[in-house]
């Protein structure tokens, strides 16, 4: 077994668990080796109510000492997502963290969503 099937079995587990609805939908996260990805899912009609990625704010990123720091990156991913919920009028998540360990990046962005105003 290697890293990446025993993420995906965890995740699975952890799916199994967590379920989100349109009043407090579930906050999955994905890391890869350059970005991260979070989305705001409700489970009961399987749609997609916001999303936000690194590569977004990569785009947007002023000079390029911003675009380099991973852990900054995600930090403003979870800013702008928690604006975003806010302004969509959701207040409460489940966290889901894909089978990955709740600890830099991850920890990171769920710190700086829960400073915007979300609550986990």
């Amino acid at each position: 077994m290697n890293k990446k099937y025993k993420r995906k079995i965890r995740h699975l587990k952890v799916r199994k668990k967590v379920f989100g609805s349109d009043k407090k939908p579930r906050l999955a996260v994905f890391r890869s080796n350059k970005n991260i990805y979070a989305q705001l899912i409700d489970d009961t009609h399987g749609a997609t109510l916001a999303s936000i990625s690194t590569l977004k704010i990569k785009a947007t990123a002023e000079n390029d000492a911003e675009k380099t720091k991973k852990f900054g990156q995600a930090e403003k991913a979870g800013e702008a997502l928690a604006k975003i919920a806010i302004k969509n009028k959701i207040n409460e998540v489940v966290f889901d963290r894909g089978g990955f360990k709740y600890h830099g990046r991850i920890k990171a962005l769920a710190d700086a969503a829960k400073k915007g105003g979300l609550k986990f």
